[in-house]
């Protein structure tokens, strides 16, 4: 048993097992952000475009029992919304990441071609104190 109560410790001690929880805290108040996004913000202008349909309404009966597609019809809109504005974010945040590994690739390479301009200056200075 207590070889189990270690190897459990170790296993959630690790990076992968916490980051995954902090991206799952994340996650979760991210997703509060978007449902207003979508709720409050999109939905209120898709449906002045539409005139305002509501689609929640949209229902049919089979045998006496009442289907909701237009609650379905909703939840599609909202995860297209959703997997939008997700694709947006996630585009930014990788246009971001690129644009700060270039300017340390730019950083690095000033280093580079500084240590080059005092080694040069070396050279030529051992150079000419030989003559």
């Amino acid at each position: 048993m207590k070889k189990f109560v270690k190897e459990f410790k170790e296993f959630i001690s690790r990076g992968n097992v916490m980051d995954l929880a902090v991206g799952v805290i994340i996650g979760g108040a991210f997703k509060t952000i978007i449902d207003s996004l979508v709720k409050d913000i999109l939905m209120p202008i898709i449906g002045g475009i539409t005139g305002g349909v509501d689609l929640s309404s949209l229902t049919f009966n089979i045998r006496g029992i009442a289907v909701s597609y237009g609650l379905f019809i909703n939840a599609i809109i909202n995860f297209l919304i959703i997997a939008f504005v997700i694709f947006v974010i996630i585009k930014l945040l990788a246009k971001m990441q690129r644009k700060r590994v270039v300017e340390e690739v730019a950083e690095i390479e000033a280093v580079v071609a500084e240590e080059v301009l005092l080694l040069r200056e070396i050279r030529d200075t051992l150079r000419n104190s030989g003559k």
